[in-house]
């Protein structure tokens, strides 16, 4: 495992969690910096518009990739791309007090807000979250690490997919699952016409009135530059896990992989 660089602090204030940042993960390209300055500036609204744009579905998605993902009790597992931590709260209910989980994410914003969340939650398992700041194409984790891992809303956004899936596999335990929700690059007109639309005069136009359209804007093109579910399944195969299952849920509006090492 990569040796800690330094801790920065989570919030302000006395009795902080820390955000932990490693040492070699630099971000490469310009696409990927660009990307991460996007999350930074929408963290402060990301939560609440996730609410309002999905009517609150999200949170029933978040439940089944989860659930996906095989974590049980006390097992050692990873949230990637956590966001602001939805997921990574959902599995430490899974692997209660006696388990572990590590949240990763490129965007401090947003990791500061999820350690902010954690303060004000009171379960002993949320005591077992580490936030990490780092590179999902570069994990800085030890070989069959994980018992677990989920990705929400993440891998679409990462420029090096392939990377990324590589990297899952090879810090997943044999007979490990990883579970990956996005939304779904759907191949029926009708469902990518309705989607087109609902980004174009709900989304946007919601997004704007807090100042991010172009944030938003940027939405549907990163559905129409990720992989559809058959695409989804023959990357994870080739990467090295051993089935890869991709389902349509939310009326084929979004798609949860599901790949066992």
């Amino acid at each position: 495992m990569a040796t800690l660089h330094h801790c920065l602090p989570s919030i302000t204030g006395q009795h902080r969690r820390p955000v932990f940042r490693f040492k070699q993960r630099p971000i490469r390209c310009a696409a990927a910096a660009e990307r991460q300055e996007l999350f930074n500036r929408i963290a402060p609204v990301y939560d609440n518009l996730n609410d309002l744009f999905s009517l609150g579905n999200h949170r029933i998605w978040k439940r089944m990739a989860v659930s996906w993902s095989g974590a049980k009790e006390g097992d050692n597992v990873l949230d990637l791309c956590c966001g602001s931590g939805d997921l990574a709260f959902l599995l430490s209910e899974k692997v209660g007090p006696h388990g572990q989980v590590t949240a990763l994410d490129f965007s401090k914003e947003q990791l500061q807000i999820a350690a902010s969340r954690q303060q004000v939650r009171s379960k002993p398992c949320y005591k077992n979250i580490k936030w990490v700041e780092g590179n999902a194409a570069d994990l800085p984790f030890s070989n069959s690490y994980f018992d677990a891992i989920t990705i929400g809303y993440g891998l679409r956004n990462v420029v090096d997919r392939p990377k990324a899936i590589e990297e899952m596999y090879r810090v997943l335990k044999d007979g490990s699952k990883v579970s990956v929700l996005d939304f779904n690059k759907s191949t029926h007109p009708i469902t990518t016409s309705i989607q087109d639309w609902v980004i174009d005069y709900v989304i946007v136009p919601v997004a704007s009135g807090h100042g991010l359209a172009s944030e938003y804007e940027y939405l549907k093109n990163s559905i129409k530059e990720y992989l559809t579910g058959d695409e989804l399944e023959k990357l994870a195969l080739e990467a090295g896990f051993s089935s890869a299952k991709h389902f349509e849920i939310g009326g084929g509006f979004m798609g949860n992989l599901v790949a066992t090492r």
